[in-house]
């Protein structure tokens, strides 16, 4: 038989009985590849499919999510493995899936739209029509399969939505409708000041819980990171206690996984009791970052512990090769938070023989019929662990070793990695062991993800990467890099990290504003939404390297992309984008470089990295004397660490009082 016709047979044959369903089988996104079989015709977002959209004259139905979603999975249970539904898609829709952790730009894109258009956040899975030329028509977030109390279901609403296409006039009102803004946000009129962004976290503050929010609590690393620097720079030891009160709340509360350390992604509850049960490698990155800084500055036994056991959590479960998966599911067996939560017979067995038992059912405050699904998530209402916590928690630890562990994206994302390592460089001022870890992270990231002069934002096990970096990419992977070199002070750290600069802003810099990507058509987002701005981070970057590399363009770059920073919060609250007010109080404040021997630096790290000016960098010279220098001064030198430390402290009230 004719080779060709076997070929045409069989993909014919394939397609038909849904053996190859698809256009997402060779993807490198476990998110897409979770979909490889459903009976919709799904297309990856490219080229292909919205040609096909142009020629077939059909609307688009872009679907996006990532790997380890609980809600994604719901939709797909539900809508996209149900053949009356995936038979309405193919008929009048050319469906597109997204991940929008390989794709962070057309995430934000349509994010904005939702937010713009209902007045609120989205989230995922995000669900939004368009036109094959690519114009919103309707845009929503998960929809049931059938209608619910809430929400049109799919079942009736993909041919309403079809029938609208197919009506010019009612299509292009749903269009210009779209685009109109349900919130107009007034320009706001006050200057950033300590004093106003001091008034503002505490406006937003729970006196009640502690956190920030009155509903969902999410970690916010960024804040409570901004909160420490205004309470340094004021001497607040006030506000400083109020941060240290969140972090003790979270590292006992159902936020944190108490039996095997790491932190959820966030919580349903005002209260921090019952998480969203996925963990995701950035949050795990920017608390060992926030909890390490904690624990330099109160020295709380609670704090290290945190730090140590999420990385150890971190090397167990995300590491394979010395690089770290993206997340791991909220889902055990299609039962949420079932691998993390616990019946009351297992509890007790666990507590069989402790002789602490009491203490522990007393601070855990447990009922019969438990917190979450009849089961138990624990949650410790104490100031601290409880006696016996530890060989419980051994004995919890057995019992979960027989529970099958929840899915894991086994996504390698640069920026992710890249802020783990930053955070193992940071954590190893606690245990000097995470030093070569870091190190060993970084140079398998560059080996896997920067190749042949060229970076890479995405891949899993096995595939080379194709998708090239992104700005957040190269924002992570500098501060990983500016903390490399703040460990081991090899220059070639700090020469790449400025490569790194000149090559982003090349890509992704055009006329003072920042790009998400190459394609310039999506600027960084400046509000810390899931993780610090990326926009904020390559800032932050900058700032440093201008004093580490005395270099005036770097600092003018600084000050032209941060005008246009202030030009545009003063359309928002100034606290929805903190790790942006670091990088302006950064520049009003400056950094203060601290120069000696890398001997004497790394030998007294831990102590002067418990400098109250949390503005300070070091840098390597060759000469046993401590010499402190501003961007365009040297202006204290002293042979004693401690005098020198002195001249911070004085250093910085000269810049307060300014």
């Amino acid at each position: 038989m004719n080779l060709k016709y076997v070929t045409v047979f069989l993909t014919f044959f394939l397609y038909n009985t849904q053996i190859l369903a698809n256009h997402l089988q060779f993807s490198t996104s476990p998110y897409l590849l979770q979909h490889s079989n459903n009976p919709v015709n799904w297309y990856p977002w490219g080229e292909e499919a919205l040609k096909e959209a142009k020629e077939q004259n059909k609307p688009i139905f872009l679907s996006i999510g990532y790997a380890s979603c609980h809600w994604c999975h719901v939709m797909e249970r539900e809508s996209f493995t149900n053949k009356k539904i995936a038979s309405l898609l193919n008929r009048f829709f050319i469906s597109i899936k997204v991940d929008r952790e390989c794709m962070p730009q057309l995430d934000m894109r349509f994010q904005k739209l939702f937010e713009r258009y209902k007045g609120r956040r989205g989230g995922w899975p995000l669900s939004v029509f368009l036109t094959p030329d690519g114009k919103p028509f309707y845009i929503t977030t998960y929809i049931p399969p059938s209608k619910r109390s809430y929400a049109e279901g799919m079942d009736t609403l993909l041919p309403k939505l079809h029938t609208l296409y197919l009506n010019p006039k009612a299509l292009q009102k749903s269009i210009e409708a779209l685009q109109k803004p349900k919130i107009i946000r007034k320009k706001r009129d006050e200057k950033i000041s300590l004093k106003a962004l001091d008034k503002s976290l505490e406006d937003e503050y729970d006196t009640i819980y502690t956190g920030f929010g009155r509903g969902k609590k999410f970690p916010e690393a960024a804040k409570l990171t901004l909160m420490l620097d205004i309470a340094e720079f004021q001497g607040k030891i006030s506000l400083r206690e109020t941060v240290f009160e969140t972090l003790d709340t979270m590292a006992l509360r159902g936020i944190y996984d108490q039996v095997e350390g790491g932190f959820f992604r966030y919580c349903v509850d005002a209260a921090w009791e019952i998480p969203h049960f996925e963990k995701m490698l950035y949050n795990q990155a920017e608390l060992i970052s926030l909890y390490t800084r904690a624990y330099l500055l109160s020295k709380k036994p609670l704090y290290k512990k945190i730090v140590l056991e999420s990385v150890s959590m971190v090397e167990q479960r995300f590491e394979k090769d010395g690089l770290f998966m993206s997340a791991s599911d909220a889902d055990s067996n299609a039962e949420e938070g079932g691998y993390y939560t616990f019946s009351m017979q297992e509890i007790s067995k666990a507590l069989h023989n402790n002789p602490h038992k009491k203490e522990i059912l007393e601070s855990l405050e447990m009922f019969d019929n438990g917190n979450f699904h009849s089961k138990e998530h624990l949650n410790f209402f104490t100031q601290k662990r409880p006696k016996g916590f530890y060989v419980f928690r051994t004995a919890l630890q057995k019992i979960r070793a027989k529970k099958r562990f929840p899915f894991m994206d086994s996504k390698i994302n640069s920026a992710w990695n890249a802020m783990m390592i930053e955070a193992l460089f940071q954590a190893s001022l606690i245990d000097e062991k995470l030093r070569s870890h870091a190190e060993n992270s970084l140079d398998a990231l560059l080996k896997k993800m920067y190749i042949n002069g060229v970076l890479y934002h995405q891949t899993i096990a096995g595939k080379k990467p194709k998708q090239k970096a992104l700005l957040e990419d190269y924002a992570y992977l500098i501060a990983a890099l500016l903390s490399a070199y703040e460990v081991d002070y090899k220059s070639r750290y700090l020469d790449f990290a400025t490569y790194l600069v000149h090559d982003a802003k090349r890509e992704f810099y055009k006329n003072g504003l920042w790009y998400m990507s190459d394609e310039k058509r999506v600027c960084g987002d400046l509000r810390d939404k899931y993780y610090s701005s990326a926009e904020a981070i390559m800032m932050q970057n900058i700032l440093k390297l201008s004093l580490l590399k005395e270099s005036f363009n770097f600092e003018k770059l600084a000050a032209i992309s941060l005008q246009n920073f202030l030009k545009k919060i003063s359309l928002e609250p100034n606290i929805k984008a903190p790790a942006m007010l670091r990088a302006y109080l950064m520049q009003k404040y400056g950094f203060v470089l601290l120069k000696s021997s890398v001997e004497n630096l790394q030998k007294n790290a831990y102590r002067i990295h418990r400098s109250a000016y949390p503005y300070l960098l070091t840098k390597a010279q060759r000469y046993s004397d401590y010499m402190l220098c501003s961007m365009r001064q040297c202006f204290a030198k002293e042979k004693s660490l401690q005098k020198i430390m002195k001249k911070v402290v004085e250093y910085e009230k000269y810049m307060i009082g300014k």
